[in-house]
């Protein structure tokens, strides 16, 4: 269940917090006054948290292939596994990384 943050748009009633957070049903409406002291609310807005991989190790464990350019036409592949290349280079179809092998049904 979703959690929002809703926030006082006068001053909080007794024991309230200017923000606080509910957990409600996305097809539930959006509360216009405070569960606790009844005083107008308005939901706030706040970006998502997402995670994303931060290292080559990371990225190489989540099968992802990256490739960084060192020279014009010749990239290094950084995540690297098995017998795949260290370098991919232009023309040379053998040095392109082998996707089917990350790649499960």
């Amino acid at each position: 269940m979703p959690v929002y943050e809703y926030r006082h748009t006068e001053a909080p009633g007794e024991g309230c917090g200017e923000v606080f957070e509910v957990y409600q049903p996305i097809t539930e409406a959006r509360l216009e006054n405070c569960p606790h002291c009844g005083g107008p609310v308005e939901r706030l807005l706040f970006a998502a948290a997402i995670s994303t991989p931060h290292t080559n190790t990371e990225l190489k464990n989540l099968g992802f292939t990256k490739l960084v350019k060192r020279d014009d036409g010749v990239y290094e592949n950084v995540t690297r596994s098995g017998e795949e290349k260290k370098y991919m280079t232009r023309g040379d179809a053998s040095s392109v990384p082998d996707i089917r092998s990350k790649i499960a049904d």
